[in-house]
């Protein structure tokens, strides 16, 4: 049995402060249960729909709400984590700037989320204080952030109940495959690779066309990851495995070129590096290994890699050696060829699950199915409102100066609203909306601009209820629209599948 204080303060019969006996087997459980499931649900693991955690959506969202787009010039990052700490993420300014800065970084993320300026660190180094650094929103993260406005989402109170936050992004595009994600929760982790956009567009179109497609047909169109930093992936059944179960491993080598380093040495140029392997580190390896002659054949290693013309280490041969031995030894020995293990675990309905390719395109076209349903709704209520409010504009301004004698000659709002609306046949919202109007601009009102709006609002509001009625023709925008967000920001392919 332990003691402690009771934290629901004095029951009946109790003093203010009073020890109370309880189990310690049962207190460590529901302590451990609580601190495992806010780790779970509230940092470690994405969401399945948006690709982000906790901490990243925050992120995304507040930059939106401070109006940081990708046409608006940068701000400082301590900025961003400050209002973000403030008011959706109080757990430290250590995590979130953390986290803004790998959705800055071009060789962690596949599409980077955020526009950095300034130094956000290398593969062997790290960033500069937030005070240094400038972030904005990236163009791709801004269809991450869009129609939030919409009613496309739900959304819930902040960590104080002030002000409310999305449960979920509406995202644009499959995030969560196209830049992946790794956590570690309590008795569980996940682990995820990057993606080629276009590809994941592609496949998430043709499940939307196809929703019986196997993980085989859709491997014809992702075959596999393609990291930011490129290489060569080796080992196609760990892929395979890796998208039907959402568990396997496969390796990805470097890409070395091999030839003349000087006018008498033959050496290897190595110009893409496995995914999170700094060419420091290649360098600090290989050295070791020289020293400890556990490796032969390399008389110098140079690396010249920088910023503009990426990663460039070379290695020179000594005469006598075949490159091509070296090399392989070096893929042995060194991080040159590292190993890559899938375990895709994400949120499904508040739910960690392990996912496969299928599953993982599946839960996304659901939810921007849901989406487009929730913001044509939406649009269609607005376009409603506002074609109500034109037609009792219409009505008012066939007699004006009918109008305006009514407003004048009324002693207060209420009568002159009473007044209108039985002279003009008006609704209560039509009526008040003409009185909140100032009077110059009702006088100045065109009709004809009036009848053409109320043409294009009758014009929305049709094709939106078509579309609502009709779920094919929803699948269809949805797929017509990740068409566009491909031709916007698809690039080629970096990682080659040997």
């Amino acid at each position: 049995m332990a003691k402690r204080e009771s934290k629901s303060g004095p029951k009946p019969g109790e003093f203010p402060g009073k020890i109370v006996d309880v189990d310690v087997s049962s207190e460590l459980s529901d302590s451990f249960l609580e601190y495992a499931y806010s780790v779970i649900y509230s940092r470690a693991l994405p969401d399945a729909r948006d690709g982000l955690k906790p901490v990243q959506r925050r992120i995304l969202h507040q930059m939106s709400e401070m109006g940081l787009r990708p046409d608006r010039g940068h701000v400082k990052s301590a900025r961003v984590v400050g209002e973000v700490m403030g008011k959706l993420h109080p757990h430290g300014d250590g995590a979130i700037y953390d986290a803004l800065v790998r959705m800055a970084q071009a060789f962690s993320m596949r599409l980077p989320l955020v526009d950095g300026h300034g130094n956000f660190g290398s593969l062997d180094a790290g960033p500069a204080a937030m005070r240094y650094t400038e972030a904005r929103l990236a163009s791709a993260s801004q269809m991450m952030v869009d129609e939030v406005d919409e009613n496309t989402v739900d959304f819930g109170a902040n960590y104080d109940g002030q002000i409310m936050e999305p449960l979920v992004l509406p995202a644009a595009y499959p995030n969560l495959l196209v830049n992946g994600a790794t956590g570690i929760a309590v008795g569980m982790a996940t682990n995820m690779a990057p993606h080629n956009l276009g590809e994941v567009i592609t496949a998430a179109q043709h499940l939307i066309e196809n929703p019986g497609a196997t993980v085989k047909q859709l491997m014809k169109l992702v075959p596999g990851p393609d990291f930011p930093t490129g290489g060569t992936l080796i080992g196609k059944e760990g892929v395979l495995e890796a998208y039907q179960s959402g568990k396997g491993a496969f390796k990805v080598r470097a890409k070395v070129e091999i030839g003349k380093v000087t006018s008498r040495k033959q050496g290897i140029t190595i110009t893409e590096l496995p995914y999170n392997i700094g060419p420091e580190k290649v360098v600090e390896r290989i050295s070791d290994l020289v020293r400890s002659k556990k490796i032969q054949g390399i008389s110098d290693i140079v690396d010249l890699t920088d910023g503009q013309n990426g990663t460039r280490v070379v290695i020179e041969i000594k005469n006598g050696f075949e490159p091509e031995q070296v090399l392989e030894n070096l893929y042995k020995l060194t991080p040159l060829e590292d190993a890559f293990s899938i375990n895709a675990v994400a949120l499904v309905n508040g739910k960690p699950k392990t996912l496969g390719l299928k599953e993982l395109l599946q839960v996304f076209v659901d939810h921007r199915i849901e989406v487009v349903t929730r913001r044509s709704n939406f649009r269609k209520e607005k376009a409603s409102a506002r074609l109500t409010l034109v037609e009792g504009l219409l009505k008012a301004i066939v007699d004006i100066d009918k109008v305006v004698k009514i407003v004048r000659g009324s002693e207060d709002a209420s009568e002159a609203k009473t007044t209108l609306m039985k002279t003009f046949k008006l609704s209560d919202e039509q009526a008040t909306h003409i009185l909140d109007m100032p009077l110059r601009r009702l006088t100045k009102m065109s009709k004809i601009e009036l009848d053409t709006e109320q043409k294009s609002l009758k014009s929305e509001i049709s094709a939106l209820t078509a579309l609502l009625k009709n779920e094919a023709a929803l699948r269809t925008k949805v797929s017509e629209e990740l068409g566009e967000v491909a031709k916007k920001f698809a690039t080629p392919r970096r990682t080659i599948i040997a």
